[in-house]
């Protein structure tokens, strides 16, 4: 229908979702509240669907500029599904390089550790590269492969010590 507000579109895209009784991860928008993301959940809960993952991928502040504010993660986790930081996308800069978006993936690695240490993260989506500015997607984000293994030792230390039940996380 012609008539059907783009809203309409994103509801029955989260109901075709939610019926399908897959996993069904959303990203919050950059232009929503972390409060909003309740209705979001509820939609798919509609269908009969409990297999939700949350995610915070930032917040649009001003022109060319994401937030990473971590209270999102706390408000999140409140909804009782699993959340997860998408800390590479947190630090994109939407239409920086004029026809698509740049980034700043230097700070992407502090914001995953910010985020480990509110203690409400499932997981943290990175998006890796052997050769980062080589990457075909978010090269500018991207964080080289080599430098991962010790990115991770540190996230599932502070893990260690702010998640309750530990580096295994909450099931």
């Amino acid at each position: 229908d012609a008539r059907r507000l783009p809203h309409d579109a994103a509801r029955d895209l989260l109901l075709a979702a939610g019926e399908t009784g897959c996993v069904v991860e959303v990203k919050k928008m950059q232009c929503l509240a972390a409060e909003d993301m309740e209705q979001v959940v509820a939609k798919i809960e509609s269908t009969g669907n409990r297999r939700i993952v949350l995610a915070e991928r930032g917040t649009s502040f001003g022109y060319r500029n994401l937030v990473a504010d971590m209270r999102n993660l706390l408000i999140m986790r409140q909804f009782g599904y699993p959340v997860v930081f998408d800390a590479t996308h947190s630090v994109q800069r939407p239409g920086a390089l004029g026809a698509g978006s740049g980034g700043d993936g230097k700070w992407a690695p502090a914001l995953a550790c910010a985020a480990v240490a509110t203690g409400a993260v499932d997981a943290v989506f990175i998006e890796t590269h052997e050769n980062p500015p080589q990457a075909l997607s978010d090269a500018a984000n991207a964080i080289a492969f080599v430098e991962m293994p010790a990115l991770w030792k540190k996230l599932s230390g502070i893990a260690a010590i702010c998640r309750p039940g530990g580096a295994e996380g909450r099931r």
